[in-house]
């Protein structure tokens, strides 16, 4: 098993700036990929960016020149520097781990106001 813990979110305002962590612990050596969704009210949860083992990135066209998906292996985090936030970027933010299967984390809230 892995557990996922989200740290970082909150409230800013149009233009700002957030990064956000997940620090996964149990069984990281099998994490193969891990990555970043987002699930705003009344919307289903989208893919925003995700990393592999290896570096190799994948993003939202919505999001690719604001954020940046990073991975620390030596730590078993996750980052994600989200900057130039918008509106629409309000959501709960969850990370994942991918082993085969999907663990998720609890979900932090980000909430951008114009």
């Amino acid at each position: 098993q892995v557990q996922l813990v989200e740290s970082g979110g909150g409230s800013v305002q149009a233009g700002g700036s957030l990064r956000l962590s997940c620090a996964a612990s149990g069984r990281t050596f099998s994490i193969n990929a891990m990555g970043w969704y987002r699930q705003a009210p009344g919307k289903e949860r989208e893919m925003v960016a995700r990393i592999n083992r290896a570096g190799t990135t994948d993003y939202a066209d919505s999001v690719k020149g604001r954020f940046t998906i990073s991975r620390d292996n030596a730590k078993n985090v996750v980052y994600l520097q989200m900057n130039s936030l918008k509106p629409e970027d309000t959501a709960v933010y969850s990370c994942d781990a991918e082993l085969g299967i999907f663990y998720w984390g609890q979900g932090t809230q980000v909430t951008v106001s114009s």
